[in-house]
């Protein structure tokens, strides 16, 4: 993820402002729980030969309560709004953490604070699921500290994208729970993104095939990262990982980095010139063999046109470069990613790939 505009927007007043606060009405709702860092021994040991069973979390449900974070950065009062009203708009109820508007620098409070609020939701008997309120930057810092059998003993939905990737793969590897890669709750929903929301998230039966979305193609015709292409015909069987491109190379090498051995890759990634995938490609590729997946399905990667101003690779250029030699499915221009239609991906479900006509076939419930 390109982190240079994200600084600009974010200002002095805000990096140096901690410790905010937001309205009676909101403060209201806040988490009271006891913190729970202070006592809680942290696990962090994963034995690669011994993968953790699956964990499908509780369905969601009309009337439930979501617990709202902020693990990576810093939320404006105005974004904090719009995901309360998102959830609210859903049927949902929602429960604010503790230290969801704390802000130190470009993170929202210290690595302590979000890890206690993450711990805090996942401990909470009132809480029945957990949404980012929004990604950024911050949540590599948080995997050494966090409780992983908490979690594992307090099974719950935990839905989020972008810098959330981190937290996903972490948990699944550890764990086994199944999470969410989808919207973050302050994102502007469409109604082929609520859709696919709701389907997987809401009830038990297997979700239904994901198609392309058609608003996303019609973007196609005009924007190049929007423009679908298939790298390798074919269909594929796997377990679906993976998230965002720059999260899932920056983790390569570390105890919770993504075990691709077999698996359904998706990757996307927003604001990253073509030479800066293409690092991370070869990285992951060098590091994890993308060849050891089933396949390779590709969302769109907002905001990564060729610079006119400047030599470089095209998109298409680059992802010709990358897998050239792959012999599994793959293609780009799924719908997910940095953009308003999206569809929501449960890591650690077994799902079946169609390269050449981008769309994703589930077999099996991600939630009981």
């Amino acid at each position: 993820m390109e982190r240079r505009n994200f600084f600009k927007k974010l200002g002095a007043a805000t990096v140096a402002s901690t410790f905010l606060s937001i309205d009676s009405n909101a403060e209201s709702k806040q988490l009271t729980t006891e913190n729970l860092s202070e006592n809680t021994s942290v696990n962090t040991s994963v034995n690669k030969a011994d993968s953790p069973k699956i964990i499908k979390p509780k369905a969601l449900k009309k009337g439930d309560t979501i617990g709202l974070i902020t693990p990576g950065s810093f939320i404006s009062y105005n974004g904090l709004q719009k995901a309360i009203s998102n959830i609210e708009s859903l049927g949902f109820k929602v429960k604010l953490s503790k230290n969801i508007r704390k802000a130190r620098g470009y993170t929202a409070g210290s690595k302590e604070e979000r890890v206690n609020d993450l711990h805090d939701m996942f401990a909470d008997k009132d809480v029945d699921g957990i949404w980012a309120a929004r990604g950024g930057y911050g949540c590599t810092g948080l995997l050494p500290l966090i409780d992983f059998d908490l979690i594992k003993k307090n099974p719950k939905v935990f839905i989020g994208y972008s810098d959330i990737t981190a937290l996903h793969l972490a948990i699944n590897k550890i764990t086994g729970l199944v999470t969410f890669h989808g919207p973050v709750a302050s994102s502007t929903f469409s109604e082929y993104s609520k859709k696919y929301f709701e389907k997987m998230i809401m009830s038990a039966n297997i979700p239904p095939k994901v198609y392309p979305s058609k608003d996303n193609d019609e973007l196609g015709e005009n924007k190049d990262a929007f423009k679908p292409r298939i790298l390798n015909k074919g269909k594929a069987v796997g377990r679906l990982i993976g998230g965002n491109l720059t999260l899932v190379a920056s983790m390569v090498g570390t105890k919770w980095g993504a075990d691709l051995n077999d698996k359904l890759l998706f990757i996307e990634d927003v604001g990253e010139a073509p030479y800066r995938i293409d690092r991370m490609l070869i990285q992951l590729n060098q590091a994890s063999n993308i060849g050891s997946a089933k396949g390779v399905a590709i969302g769109i990667f907002t905001g990564a046109n060729k610079p006119e101003d400047e030599l470089s690779l095209s998109v298409d250029e680059m992802l010709d470069d990358n897998t050239k030699d792959l012999t599994i499915p793959a293609s780009y221009g799924f719908s997910f990613g940095h953009i308003r239609n999206q569809f929501t991906l449960p890591l650690g479900i077994k799902a079946e790939m169609d390269a050449e006509n981008r769309t994703l076939e589930f077999l099996e419930s991600a939630v009981i």
